[in-house]
């Protein structure tokens, strides 16, 4: 039997520890490696509330800025019980919860200051629990972006963890744009502040931007025995420089991609999606599904804010609940970013353009989500200017539910995309998908196959080409019903699914 331990921020195998595709992935894998009968420990930070029904293993002592820290560690119960799978927290005060999902801090005038200081405690505390051996004898470690990175740091370089250097780590990236930069010193969030008598290597460790700091998603990368990028195509895209807006790459991390693929240490393995045990709605439940969210967010002190334009799709919405259905849906669930949305928030026009088309064929644009407030901001402009875009800015779980299961296309123009998990699962239900052939969506989506997709040289050309996919879509499922439905088959029986995924883990990243 082979034991791993998986470190991450997110882990959605417990309950509200989730902000995006990493919680997925971190649920999703370690359900596969119980099923090879190996055994595998989870681990992320308690952000002061999920300890709080577990059960107390043992506390942690380590050496951080020149005294001793005390952390404690939980065993805690998981969403679904699996055999060989344990779930753990690290307690301690100073590792908070953010205002994103309870679980990121944003700091807009210095970045990650608040996440590095928890993360540095985090990773810390996680070390001097393996060497107690609370886990027992360790065969691989998992770590998943910058926000665990930081135990390669320590295993390089930290006198107290050597016994890390015995196993083998793999270093998986879900976003490489957010990339955890801090300075080396003269701050309190500071790598010198935490760790003042250990002598590093200022030059392995920098940022070639920012020279002065530490770049925690380039120390996974440096120092990993295997790194691991979402999709093939991903892994492709990230070994080259960015030239944004026109395409999105490596972010600045484009030569240590590829020294480690020069290495034989860079892996594409593309996530998974479930296909078994699927919480699905009803059909015929999307309206009514969006006016209780609307209602549940209206009690809401925290939305009264945003009352009048939740009311307002409200009443957009009313229409659609009795007799009078759309003949056409189309759909989007994302947080608002520019990752998701630039092509919309610099051409708001081409976004409009589409409502036009879909008016003529008595059809809706569905959105749903939150996010930077100049996103949910244009959104709401075009909501009120509009009557067939339905933008229901919050979070629901069933209408997201039924959004997947009704749309007739499921649209997906992101800037970049490492995997993408939203057109698996608009596929899964047998609704082909609209996507820029990008990275995870290249990977997935097969133009005029299982859906449909655009691209071009600049931005000018990208969204020309968006507008023409929209135009085919439209066109076959209004004049060519035995092509659509032969597209939707297709999309319904494509089957990414993740033993197909771990089988390349244990064989590339694992070597087991």
């Amino acid at each position: 039997m082979n034991t791993f331990l998986f470190a991450a921020a997110e882990n959605d195998g417990i309950p509200k520890c989730k902000a995006g595709g990493m919680g997925d992935v971190v649920r999703d894998v370690p359900r596969q490696i119980s099923e090879r009968g190996d055994k595998v420990h989870v681990v992320v930070p308690s952000y002061s509330r999920l300890h709080l029904n577990g059960t107390f293993k043992t506390s942690l002592n380590f050496e951080l800025r020149g005294t001793t820290y005390h952390a404690d560690l939980y065993e805690v119960p998981g969403k679904k019980s699996y055999e060989n799978i344990h779930h753990y927290v690290i307690h301690h005060p100073e590792i908070e919860a953010g205002g994103i999902a309870h679980i990121y801090h944003d700091d807009p005038e210095e970045p990650f200051f608040t996440d590095a200081i928890k993360y540095i405690i985090f990773n810390t505390a996680l070390a001097a629990a393996i060497k107690q051996g609370a886990f027992g004898k360790l065969d691989v470690i998992h770590l998943h972006d910058w926000h665990s990175s930081l135990l390669l740091f320590l295993r390089e370089y930290h006198a107290d963890y050597k016994l890390l250097k015995d196993i083998r780590f793999v270093y998986s990236i879900h976003n490489l744009a957010i990339q955890g930069i801090r300075p080396f010193s003269d701050n309190y969030s500071s790598i010198r502040n935490w760790f003042p008598d250990m002598a590093i290597d200022t030059k392995g460790l920098m940022d070639y931007r920012y020279q002065d700091c530490i770049n925690l998603m380039a120390v996974g990368i440096r120092f990993a025995d295997a790194v691991h990028t979402v999709s093939p195509s991903y892994m492709k895209d990230v070994m080259k420089a960015s030239s944004p807006p026109e395409f999105i790459g490596g972010e600045g991390l484009e030569k240590d991609l590829q020294q480690a693929h020069k290495e034989g240490r860079l892996f594409g393995i593309l996530n998974g999606c479930n296909y078994t045990n699927i919480n699905t709605e009803a059909k015929g439940e999307i309206y009514r599904n969006t006016v209780k969210a609307l209602f549940k967010w209206l009690q809401d002190e925290n939305k009264k804010y945003k009352a009048d334009f939740l009311a307002h799709t409200g009443e957009k919405i009313m229409k659609y609940v009795g007799k009078n259905k759309p003949k056409f849906i189309v759909a989007s669930i994302a947080r608002l970013t520019e990752q998701k949305f630039y092509f919309f928030k610099r051409n708001p026009e081409a976004f409009v353009e589409i409502l036009k088309k879909l008016k003529a064929v008595d059809g809706i644009f569905m959105l749903l989500g939150t996010g930077a407030p100049e996103y949910e901001e244009l959104f709401r402009k075009i909501s009120y200017e509009n009557c067939n875009f339905i933008f229901t800015n919050g979070q629901s779980e069933n209408l997201i539910d039924s959004m997947y299961l009704e749309c007739d296309l499921y649209f997906m123009p992101s800037l970049f995309e490492p995997c993408g998990i939203s057109q698996m699962l608009a596929m899964r239900n047998g609704n082909p998908c609209l996507v820029h052939n990008t990275g995870g969506l290249k990977d997935t989506v097969s133009h005029m196959q299982t859906g449909f997709s655009f691209d071009g040289k600049t931005f000018d050309e990208k969204i020309e080409n968006m507008l023409l996919a929209f135009d085919e879509a439209i066109t076959v499922f209004k004049d060519d019903k035995p092509r659509w439905k032969k597209i939707q088959q297709a999309a319904k029986r494509k089957r990414f699914t993740w033993k197909k995924s771990v089988d390349g883990y244990y064989k590339d990243l694992y070597e087991l």
